[in-house]
């Protein structure tokens, strides 16, 4: 079941920044999709058709949202997840704008805009869901570009 019109509670650690801090530290695209709730074209994203394993964060916190194991293909245009990476590291929010009746995907740590969530479209994954993001709200961290693990004092 997607879930409904939680506008979800503030967690420790949330990441508040003025209007203008943003536009200094995201591009202008950036700024206008995680910002201001815009979309980036269909089939035009980063991470689209991307099968890479790893973790995609927040672009604008750096909050880890989704992994690869999650990602599958929906042919929509944008990257789609059946589910995120853990309870808790999206919000909700119902959104009616453009005529439509949606329920947008929101980083719980900084209230950037994602994208939506679908269901009921009849994909073939565990939860019936379809997260619809936009790629520019993401950045994937391969297996290979993870920070190394901190090793204990040399011997």
């Amino acid at each position: 079941m997607v879930p409904g019109d939680q506008q979800g509670s503030a967690q420790q650690g949330t990441v508040e920044k003025s209007e203008a801090q943003w536009r200094e530290e995201l591009t202008p695209e950036e700024y206008h999709v995680l910002r201001q709730a815009g979309t980036e074209r269909p089939y035009t994203g980063e991470y689209w058709d991307t099968h890479t394993a790893g973790v995609y964060q927040c672009r604008a916190c750096g909050a880890e949202l989704f992994t690869s194991n999650e990602k599958f293909d929906s042919h929509c245009g944008w990257p789609s997840f059946w589910a995120p990476l853990a309870e808790g590291k999206v919000r909700y929010i119902h959104d009616r704008t453009l005529g439509m009746d949606r329920i947008e995907v929101r980083c719980a740590s900084c209230d950037s805009h994602l994208g939506h969530v679908f269901e009921g479209e009849g994909y073939g994954t565990p939860t019936d869901q379809r997260y619809c993001i936009n790629s520019v709200s993401l950045r994937l961290v391969t297996s290979e570009n993870a920070a190394p693990e901190k090793a204990g004092p040399a011997s």
